[in-house]
Protein backbone atom coordinates (compact mmCIF):
# COMPACT_ATOMS: atom_id res chain seq x y z
CA UNK A 1 0.00 0.00 0.00
CA UNK A 2 1.29 3.44 -0.92
CA UNK A 3 0.15 4.82 2.42
CA UNK A 4 2.84 2.75 4.12
CA UNK A 5 5.49 4.05 1.70
CA UNK A 6 4.28 7.60 2.28
CA UNK A 7 4.58 7.13 6.03
CA UNK A 8 8.13 5.84 5.61
CA UNK A 9 8.89 8.84 3.36
CA UNK A 10 7.49 11.29 5.90
CA UNK A 11 9.57 9.70 8.64
CA UNK A 12 12.67 10.17 6.47
CA UNK A 13 11.96 13.89 6.02
CA UNK A 14 11.39 14.31 9.74
CA UNK A 15 14.62 12.45 10.55
CA UNK A 16 16.58 14.59 8.08
CA UNK A 17 15.28 17.75 9.76
CA UNK A 18 16.12 16.54 13.25
CA UNK A 19 19.54 15.22 12.21
CA UNK A 20 20.70 18.32 10.35
CA UNK A 21 19.19 21.11 12.46
CA UNK A 22 18.23 20.67 16.10
CA UNK A 23 17.29 24.35 16.33
CA UNK A 24 14.99 24.37 13.30
CA UNK A 25 13.41 21.04 14.26
CA UNK A 26 12.69 22.47 17.73
CA UNK A 27 10.87 25.37 16.08
CA UNK A 28 8.94 23.00 13.81
CA UNK A 29 7.68 21.17 16.91
CA UNK A 30 6.00 24.43 17.92
CA UNK A 31 3.84 24.36 14.78
CA UNK A 32 0.39 22.81 14.87
CA UNK A 33 0.45 19.05 14.19
CA UNK A 34 -1.74 19.61 11.12
CA UNK A 35 1.09 21.41 9.26
CA UNK A 36 4.22 20.09 10.98
CA UNK A 37 4.85 17.20 8.59
CA UNK A 38 4.61 19.39 5.51
CA UNK A 39 7.34 21.69 6.84
CA UNK A 40 9.51 18.62 7.50
CA UNK A 41 8.86 17.62 3.89
CA UNK A 42 9.98 21.00 2.56
CA UNK A 43 13.06 21.11 4.77
CA UNK A 44 14.12 17.59 3.77
CA UNK A 45 14.02 18.58 0.12
CA UNK A 46 15.98 21.83 0.47
CA UNK A 47 18.50 20.17 2.79
CA UNK A 48 19.27 17.35 0.35
CA UNK A 49 19.77 19.77 -2.54
CA UNK A 50 22.04 21.90 -0.35
CA UNK A 51 24.05 18.87 0.77
CA UNK A 52 24.79 17.89 -2.82
CA UNK A 53 26.39 21.23 -3.64
CA UNK A 54 28.02 21.88 -0.26
CA UNK A 55 29.38 18.64 1.17
CA UNK A 56 29.69 15.78 -1.31
CA UNK A 57 33.25 16.76 -2.25
CA UNK A 58 34.42 13.22 -3.06
CA UNK A 59 31.73 12.73 -5.68
CA UNK A 60 30.71 14.27 -8.97
CA UNK A 61 28.41 17.00 -7.65
CA UNK A 62 27.24 18.11 -11.08
CA UNK A 63 26.16 14.59 -11.95
CA UNK A 64 24.46 14.06 -8.59
CA UNK A 65 22.60 17.36 -8.88
CA UNK A 66 21.47 16.57 -12.42
CA UNK A 67 20.13 13.21 -11.24
CA UNK A 68 18.37 14.89 -8.34
CA UNK A 69 16.86 17.47 -10.69
CA UNK A 70 15.53 14.77 -13.04
CA UNK A 71 14.10 12.78 -10.12
CA UNK A 72 12.46 15.93 -8.78
CA UNK A 73 10.80 16.68 -12.12
CA UNK A 74 9.52 13.11 -12.41
CA UNK A 75 8.25 13.06 -8.83
CA UNK A 76 6.19 16.21 -9.37
CA UNK A 77 4.82 14.90 -12.65
CA UNK A 78 4.06 11.35 -11.49
CA UNK A 79 3.15 12.23 -7.88
CA UNK A 80 5.47 9.56 -6.55
CA UNK A 81 9.19 8.96 -6.20
CA UNK A 82 11.28 6.06 -4.95
CA UNK A 83 13.45 8.71 -3.31
CA UNK A 84 11.58 9.08 0.03
CA UNK A 85 12.60 12.74 0.43
CA UNK A 86 11.26 13.66 -3.01
CA UNK A 87 8.16 11.55 -2.43
CA UNK A 88 7.45 13.57 0.72
CA UNK A 89 8.13 16.85 -1.03
CA UNK A 90 5.90 16.15 -4.03
CA UNK A 91 3.11 15.26 -1.60
CA UNK A 92 3.31 18.71 -0.01
CA UNK A 93 3.76 20.49 -3.35
CA UNK A 94 0.63 18.88 -4.78
CA UNK A 95 -1.36 19.23 -1.56
CA UNK A 96 -0.83 22.99 -1.34
CA UNK A 97 -0.30 23.75 -5.04
CA UNK A 98 3.15 25.21 -4.45
CA UNK A 99 4.04 27.03 -7.71
CA UNK A 100 6.75 25.52 -9.91
CA UNK A 101 8.36 28.98 -10.19
CA UNK A 102 9.36 28.80 -6.52
CA UNK A 103 10.89 25.35 -6.91
CA UNK A 104 12.70 26.32 -10.11
CA UNK A 105 14.15 29.45 -8.50
CA UNK A 106 15.43 27.39 -5.59
CA UNK A 107 17.07 24.83 -7.86
CA UNK A 108 18.65 27.62 -9.92
CA UNK A 109 20.34 29.10 -6.85
CA UNK A 110 21.52 25.69 -5.69
CA UNK A 111 22.99 25.03 -9.13
CA UNK A 112 24.91 28.31 -8.92
CA UNK A 113 26.72 26.94 -5.88
CA UNK A 114 28.30 24.30 -8.12
CA UNK A 115 30.33 26.88 -10.01
CA UNK A 116 29.82 30.49 -8.88
CA UNK A 117 32.20 31.62 -6.15
CA UNK A 118 31.64 35.38 -5.91
CA UNK A 119 28.70 37.78 -6.15
CA UNK A 120 29.92 41.14 -7.41
CA UNK A 121 26.65 43.06 -7.81
CA UNK A 122 23.56 43.62 -5.67
CA UNK A 123 21.38 42.15 -8.44
CA UNK A 124 23.36 38.88 -8.45
CA UNK A 125 23.25 38.73 -4.66
CA UNK A 126 19.50 39.43 -4.47
CA UNK A 127 18.73 36.84 -7.14
CA UNK A 128 20.68 34.20 -5.22
CA UNK A 129 19.02 35.13 -1.92
CA UNK A 130 15.59 35.00 -3.56
CA UNK A 131 16.18 31.49 -4.86
CA UNK A 132 18.00 30.06 -1.87
CA UNK A 133 15.93 31.59 0.93
CA UNK A 134 12.96 33.79 -0.03
CA UNK A 135 11.21 31.06 -2.01
CA UNK A 136 11.66 28.59 0.84
CA UNK A 137 9.80 31.05 3.05
CA UNK A 138 7.10 31.29 0.40
CA UNK A 139 6.80 27.50 0.14
CA UNK A 140 6.26 27.36 3.90
CA UNK A 141 3.79 30.25 3.67
CA UNK A 142 1.72 28.23 1.19
CA UNK A 143 1.39 25.59 3.91
CA UNK A 144 0.68 28.11 6.65
CA UNK A 145 -2.22 29.83 4.85
CA UNK A 146 -3.67 26.53 3.58
CA UNK A 147 -5.01 27.79 0.27
CA UNK A 148 -6.00 31.30 1.36
CA UNK A 149 -4.62 33.29 -1.58
CA UNK A 150 -5.58 36.64 -0.10
CA UNK A 151 -3.68 35.84 3.10
CA UNK A 152 -0.74 34.61 1.05
CA UNK A 153 -0.52 37.84 -0.93
CA UNK A 154 -0.75 39.89 2.25
CA UNK A 155 2.10 38.01 3.93
CA UNK A 156 4.24 37.33 0.84
CA UNK A 157 6.62 40.28 1.29
CA UNK A 158 7.19 39.61 4.99
CA UNK A 159 7.82 35.90 4.39
CA UNK A 160 10.48 36.75 1.81
CA UNK A 161 12.18 39.25 4.11
CA UNK A 162 12.22 36.75 6.98
CA UNK A 163 13.72 34.11 4.69
CA UNK A 164 16.36 36.63 3.62
CA UNK A 165 17.18 37.44 7.25
CA UNK A 166 17.66 33.78 8.16
CA UNK A 167 19.89 33.19 5.14
CA UNK A 168 22.04 36.26 5.70
CA UNK A 169 22.58 35.32 9.35
CA UNK A 170 23.74 31.92 8.14
CA UNK A 171 26.08 33.59 5.65
CA UNK A 172 27.61 35.79 8.35
CA UNK A 173 28.17 33.04 10.88
CA UNK A 174 29.44 30.62 8.20
CA UNK A 175 32.00 33.02 6.74
CA UNK A 176 34.90 30.79 7.67
CA UNK A 177 33.47 27.59 6.16
CA UNK A 178 32.12 29.28 3.02
CA UNK A 179 35.32 31.20 2.34
CA UNK A 180 37.97 28.69 3.38
CA UNK A 181 36.30 25.36 2.56
CA UNK A 182 34.09 26.31 -0.40
CA UNK A 183 35.88 29.46 -1.68
CA UNK A 184 32.56 31.31 -1.77
CA UNK A 185 31.82 34.95 -1.08
CA UNK A 186 28.14 35.88 -1.03
CA UNK A 187 28.20 39.48 0.21
CA UNK A 188 28.90 41.82 -2.74
CA UNK A 189 31.63 44.45 -2.56
CA UNK A 190 33.00 42.89 0.63
CA UNK A 191 36.57 41.60 0.89
CA UNK A 192 36.26 38.86 3.50
CA UNK A 193 40.03 38.75 3.93
CA UNK A 194 39.78 42.35 5.14
CA UNK A 195 36.39 42.23 6.90
CA UNK A 196 36.25 45.10 9.39
CA UNK A 197 33.67 46.45 11.83
CA UNK A 198 32.31 48.93 9.29
CA UNK A 199 31.60 46.22 6.70
CA UNK A 200 30.18 43.91 9.36
CA UNK A 201 27.83 46.59 10.68
CA UNK A 202 26.53 47.41 7.19
CA UNK A 203 25.60 43.74 6.76
CA UNK A 204 24.00 43.58 10.21
CA UNK A 205 21.86 46.68 9.60
CA UNK A 206 20.62 45.09 6.37
CA UNK A 207 19.66 41.94 8.29
CA UNK A 208 17.96 43.94 11.04
CA UNK A 209 15.81 45.67 8.42
CA UNK A 210 14.82 42.26 7.03
CA UNK A 211 13.90 41.04 10.52
CA UNK A 212 11.75 44.12 11.15
CA UNK A 213 9.73 43.47 8.00
CA UNK A 214 9.57 39.75 8.71
CA UNK A 215 8.17 40.33 12.20
CA UNK A 216 5.23 42.27 10.77
CA UNK A 217 4.21 39.14 8.93
CA UNK A 218 4.65 36.88 11.97
CA UNK A 219 2.10 38.96 13.86
CA UNK A 220 -0.51 38.15 11.21
CA UNK A 221 0.24 34.48 10.63
CA UNK A 222 -2.50 31.89 11.20
CA UNK A 223 -2.56 30.52 14.73
CA UNK A 224 -1.25 27.13 13.53
CA UNK A 225 2.03 28.67 12.40
CA UNK A 226 2.61 31.75 14.55
CA UNK A 227 4.33 30.16 17.57
CA UNK A 228 6.71 28.02 15.51
CA UNK A 229 7.77 30.82 13.16
CA UNK A 230 8.14 33.23 16.08
CA UNK A 231 10.40 30.72 17.83
CA UNK A 232 12.67 30.49 14.77
CA UNK A 233 12.65 34.29 14.54
CA UNK A 234 13.75 34.72 18.16
CA UNK A 235 16.50 32.11 17.77
CA UNK A 236 17.96 33.79 14.69
CA UNK A 237 17.66 37.21 16.32
CA UNK A 238 19.74 35.84 19.17
CA UNK A 239 22.35 34.60 16.70
CA UNK A 240 22.46 38.03 15.10
CA UNK A 241 22.88 39.66 18.50
CA UNK A 242 25.86 37.42 19.22
CA UNK A 243 27.37 38.18 15.81
CA UNK A 244 26.89 41.89 16.42
CA UNK A 245 28.89 41.65 19.66
CA UNK A 246 31.61 39.48 18.12
CA UNK A 247 34.66 41.29 16.66
CA UNK A 248 34.89 40.98 12.88
CA UNK A 249 38.27 39.23 13.17
CA UNK A 250 36.70 36.53 15.32
CA UNK A 251 33.72 36.04 13.00
CA UNK A 252 36.17 35.16 10.22
CA UNK A 253 37.83 32.50 12.35
CA UNK A 254 35.03 30.74 14.18
CA UNK A 255 31.37 29.74 13.89
CA UNK A 256 29.12 31.53 16.37
CA UNK A 257 26.59 29.31 18.16
CA UNK A 258 23.81 29.63 20.71
CA UNK A 259 24.50 27.19 23.59
CA UNK A 260 21.75 24.69 24.41
CA UNK A 261 20.97 26.27 27.79
CA UNK A 262 20.33 29.61 26.06
CA UNK A 263 18.16 27.91 23.43
CA UNK A 264 15.96 26.41 26.15
CA UNK A 265 15.63 29.83 27.77
CA UNK A 266 14.68 31.41 24.44
CA UNK A 267 12.06 28.75 23.76
CA UNK A 268 10.56 29.28 27.21
CA UNK A 269 10.36 33.05 26.65
CA UNK A 270 8.72 32.46 23.27
CA UNK A 271 6.11 30.23 24.88
CA UNK A 272 5.15 32.81 27.49
CA UNK A 273 5.09 35.62 24.93
CA UNK A 274 2.81 33.54 22.76
CA UNK A 275 0.51 32.56 25.63
CA UNK A 276 0.31 36.15 26.85
CA UNK A 277 -0.51 37.26 23.28
CA UNK A 278 2.50 39.60 23.21
CA UNK A 279 3.48 38.59 19.67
Amino acid sequence: MKSIFDKVSFNCSENVTKSYSTSFSSAVKMLAPSIRQDIYNIYGFVRFADEIVDTFHDYNKEELFQMFEIDLENSLKNKISLNPILNSFQHTVNKYQIPSELINAFMKSMKLDLSKKEYHTDDEYKEYIYGSADVVGLMCLKVFVNGDDTKYKTLEHSAMRLGSAFQKVNFLRDLKADFEDLSRTYFPNTDLTQLDETSKNIIIKEIEADFAEGYKGIQNLPIEAKFGVYTAYVYYKKLLSKLKKTPSTEIKNTRIRVPDYQKYGLFAKCYFSYKLNII
